[in-house]
């Protein structure tokens, strides 16, 4: 499940049952003739169902940007009893980051989540550790951690603050949603748009991962300029689901997040019972182990944008509310350069986690689950360690960084860590002195 590559014949398997491309205009039927031929709302829909549009943005947004969705369902979304406010779980979730504790401008380093000890769902699993902007303003980001040890059996949700950006680290999540299935394990990532249900289960009987919460504008692949018409991620590499729907009835609960509170509602029947559907407002995954690194064949390490995955764009061009950056297995070989990540202080803040292996530019402390958090203009490089390494290594041959996979989300806005995860257990309070081995070599008489 872990290892960092696969056999062709793999690969390919892994494709069936879905369908390739990004932002595609997709149309997929469960039950033949249950799409509408030449028109979105027919006044009678095949097999007795309901036309319903979902919209991810707003009607009069750009054609090449627009996001929607048309569903062929058994019962329209508004079949439900009313929504109560789930409060068991108060504090654990934030979605106003105006509200929570000062930002320390310390560098901040988080051991792992622990499994939990109770039966916990992925929902349940969830705790935020930082973000910025705000889901009622729907600017900026939250950045999850989960753990998880239950299916979500017969309980369905849905995020009324924005796109998921799941990253598994440890277990597969089945996750079914209204638009189909989606199997996903470590070196994958899945993405579930703002509204669409969705219910989770653990093949592996317990998971733990990473969520980036987008309240703002949606991910979209960033333009490729000077490197051309291909490489980093390349669009037939997301797969989107076919439809598969359910016709149950029963006992069930669909919850949802709403401003960053949890509400949960008495449903009748099962929510995923969307028979048809077309459009480009949809669930999706990719495997990281598809990205087509660059780098330099030259000399000097690059800046990180070139890792850049999926972005969310804002007003500025060249400037993201969120870039979602990966640092797969890759070949080093740029020559008298110093390979690592150099020592930098960005007016971005970045939050890394890992998902396998070791980051390059750490040599130890940094765990595949954990997480660190460098916010604006807050100094942050390679380790001591690490720096000496690099400095009196033979460069003359190239070298592969490989069994590893570590992913950073970078926004312009400072991202605020939340009283949680600046009280957490798993908070590092030595993660400075990894610096502190950095001596001084400054010698006037010597260049």
């Amino acid at each position: 499940m872990n290892a960092p590559l696969r056999h062709p014949a793999e690969a390919v398997d892994a494709q069936r049952g879905y369908m390739s491309g990004f932002g595609n205009e997709f149309a997929t039927e469960a039950l033949p003739g249950a799409l509408p031929e030449g028109r979105n709302s027919p006044q009678r829909v095949a097999y007795g169902l309901y036309a319903e549009q979902i919209s991810g943005t707003a009607f009069t947004a750009p054609r090449s940007h627009n996001r929607r969705a048309w569903l062929y369902r058994i019962r329209p979304g508004a079949v439900h009893q009313p929504f109560v406010p789930v409060t068991a779980r108060a504090g654990r979730l934030v979605a106003d980051f105006g509200a929570v504790p000062p930002t320390p401008p310390n560098q901040l380093r988080w051991d792992p989540l622990p499994m939990p000890a109770e039966p916990t769902d992925f929902i349940d699993g969830w705790v935020t550790m930082a973000g910025n902007g705000s889901a009622a303003s729907m600017s900026g980001c939250a950045i999850h951690l989960y753990a998880a040890n239950r299916p979500m059996t017969d309980r369905f949700f849905y995020n009324s603050d924005g796109e998921l950006l799941i990253v598994p680290q440890h277990g597969r999540l089945a996750i079914a949603t209204e638009m189909g299935r989606l199997e996903v394990e470590p070196f994958e990532i899945a993405v579930i748009p703002r509204g669409v249900r969705f219910t989770v289960d653990l093949p592996d009987g317990e998971a733990r991962g990473y969520i980036c919460e987008n309240f703002g504008a949606l991910l979209r692949l960033p333009d490729l300029g000077v490197i051309g018409s291909n490489g980093l991620a390349n669009p037939r590499d997301f797969l989107t689901p076919h439809a598969a729907y359910e016709d149950r009835e029963g006992q069930f609960e669909l919850v949802t997040k709403l401003n960053g509170e949890l509400w949960r509602a008495d449903i009748g029947h099962s929510p995923l019972d969307v028979v048809a559907w077309h459009g480009n407002y949809v669930p999706y995954k990719y495997d990281l182990r598809r990205y087509n690194t660059i780098g330099s064949i030259s000399y000097d390490h690059p800046d990180p944008s070139i890792f850049l995955v999926l972005h969310a764009p804002t007003d500025t061009p060249g400037v993201d509310s969120i870039d979602f950056v990966i640092f797969p297995p890759r070949w080093l070989a740029a020559e008298n350069t110093f390979r690592p990540p150099w020592y930098h202080r960005n007016v971005a803040s970045e939050f890394m986690g890992l998902v396998h292996g070791v980051y390059d530019a750490k040599a130890e402390g940094f765990v595949p689950g954990g997480a660190s958090l460098h916010n604006c203009m807050s100094g942050h490089g390679p380790d001591a360690e690490t720096f000496e390494k690099a400095s009196n290594a033979d460069t003359s041959k190239p070298h592969k960084v490989a069994d590893t996979m570590a992913f950073m989300v970078e926004t312009r806005t400072l991202i605020r860590p939340t009283r949680y995860a600046l009280e957490a257990a798993g908070l590092q309070a030595n993660y400075y002195q990894c610096w502190q081995g950095l001596t001084k070599h400054f010698n006037p008489e010597k260049q």
